[in-house]
């Protein structure tokens, strides 16, 4: 992995990282993220409902499309990352699969379908370079790869003190287990809570639920998060534990969903979701916050938006110390059978 993987390209000139604050409490704060260029995407093979061989795919547009995205976070003064991209990879574009940072500690990821199993690798070696690099952290960690098939942040969304991860399709219950475990969840005050899905077109539950405002960001350190899903997603437990944990949550529609308008990325204040998605852009300006909306036609042929080609890197802030909170745990709703119980691999 050469030292460039780990340098991010500096914000613009006179684009600062300090909160910015908006009429109506939304405050924008400073995210660091972990970008692939699509330099190899492509739909070869067909592991979701959106992908199609036969709809062929236009490699420079999506690089465009990509670099989009990109220069969109650095405009707002976030720093982003960026892993090679590695031949016979397609979907290793799709960054926010590759793993789940929370406090400095990294655990990359281990895929269900054998087309992407080498991604769990790449992404672990370069936890591994970034944690040793210091990109991670005071203290930061790379952990290697999950046991479990567990596909990161595309079914683990961090809102405050909740890690809501998504169980059913992709990652599984057992590695919710292992996260908690590993990741030391509850010495970190974190409760993880498993959300079941049941619809094959949301498969990762970052297709399903975006996080809005995480509870810090319009500068109430006791404010509630704030996330949009789509109810219909969910099976009905999972559907009552959502109106129970986020009684003032945006309800998305179909043709939300659909338009990949839930799979947005938040920094409190702006929201970086598909152009495409007008319904949801209209739904989040309406609750304060300010849409950016990126072309991602060409990228959606995988099945995948803006959240899904963005992995949230949360370096340690501080060097770990020992603590004595209480254990707080993983809160379960629905069936433990089938699917979700775990994944034959």
């Amino acid at each position: 992995m050469r030292t460039s993987d780990l340098r991010a390209r500096p914000a613009l000139p006179g684009v600062g990282l300090a909160r910015t604050l908006r009429p109506g409490g939304r405050t924008a704060r400073p995210r660091t993220f972990l970008m692939c260029p699509p330099t190899h995407f492509d739909v070869v093979y067909e592991i979701n409902p959106w992908m199609d061989r036969t709809v062929p795919v236009d490699a420079a547009r999506a690089l465009a499309q990509w670099r989009a995205l990109r220069e969109a976070y650095e405009r707002h003064g976030h720093t982003v990352h960026v892993i090679d991209p590695e031949p016979g990879l397609p979907d290793m574009v799709y960054a926010a699969n590759g793993g789940v940072v929370v406090d400095g500690v990294a655990l990359a990821a281990r895929f269900l379908h054998a087309q992407r199993r080498a991604e769990g690798a790449a992404y672990a070696r370069w936890f591994d370079a970034a944690a040793r690099a210091g990109v991670l952290g005071p203290g930061g960690a790379a952990l290697g790869q999950a046991d479990e098939v567990d596909e990161g942040e595309g079914d683990l969304l961090l809102a405050g003190p909740l890690l809501l991860a998504g169980a059913g399709m992709r990652t599984t219950r057992a590695a919710h287990r292992e996260l908690d475990r590993r990741l030391g969840l509850a010495a970190r005050g974190v409760t993880l809570v498993t959300l079941d899905l049941v619809d094959p077109r949301y498969y990762h539950l970052d297709t399903a639920l975006a996080v809005l405002d995480d509870g810090r960001d319009d500068g109430r350190d006791d404010a509630p998060p704030l996330i949009a899903y789509l109810p219909e997603a969910f099976a009905p437990k999972s559907r009552e534990t959502l109106r129970d944990l986020f009684p003032d949550a945006i309800l998305a529609d179909a043709a939300d969903a659909a338009a990949f308008g839930l799979n947005a990325v938040s920094d409190g204040l702006h929201v970086y979701l598909d152009a495409a998605a007008t319904g949801m852009r209209a739904k989040v300006r309406e609750r304060g916050f300010e849409p950016v909306g990126v072309e991602f036609d060409e990228l959606r042929k995988g099945g995948g938006s803006v959240k899904c080609c963005t992995l949230t890197l949360r370096p340690a802030l501080v060097e770990p110390v020992e603590t004595t909170a209480p254990r707080v745990g993983v809160v379960s709703t629905g069936s433990t059978t089938g699917a979700a119980a775990g994944l034959e691999v």
